[in-house]
């Protein structure tokens, strides 16, 4: 064999190598990053939020502190706040039924949870509609 397919032949075997060893870093690296979606997991996420926001909301003591409930429900989909007579109010606004098939959370999809200085005083439209009279 000449010198010359000698060095061709160590240098093929060097990239080979050299390819081998990529490609083994690259799987290990890569393959923690496989992330599979199953036909219904966007609609099962969106109603397990729901059973999961209603749940929670059925559990919620009145007199809980704003930092609690956000704590305990997450990011609202909505939120206003407002003040009635000098007393602050903030409503949270949590998916907890589907009345559209649009993709989009509404009001009309929500439970507002009230707060009066940053305490729960309770939720539901009914009660919103009190603190509004």
């Amino acid at each position: 064999m000449s010198a010359l397919n000698t060095q061709v032949l160590k240098s093929s075997l060097g990239k080979a190598k050299a390819m081998m060893v990529l490609s083994s870093a690259l799987t290990l690296l890569l393959s923690g990053c496989i992330i599979t979606v199953k036909d219904g997991d966007y609609h099962k996420g969106w109603e397990q939020r729901q059973t999961d926001n209603r749940e929670i909301i059925s559990d919620l003591a009145v007199g809980t502190s704003l930092t609690e409930v956000k704590k305990e429900m997450g990011i609202p989909d909505d939120s206003e706040s407002l003040v009635i007579n000098g007393t602050q109010y903030k409503v949270l606004y949590y998916r907890t039924h589907h009345n559209h098939e649009d993709g989009k959370t509404t009001r009309d999809e929500t439970t507002p949870l009230i707060f009066k200085d940053n305490v729960l005083i309770g939720w539901g439209t009914r009660m919103l509609n009190q603190i509004g009279q």
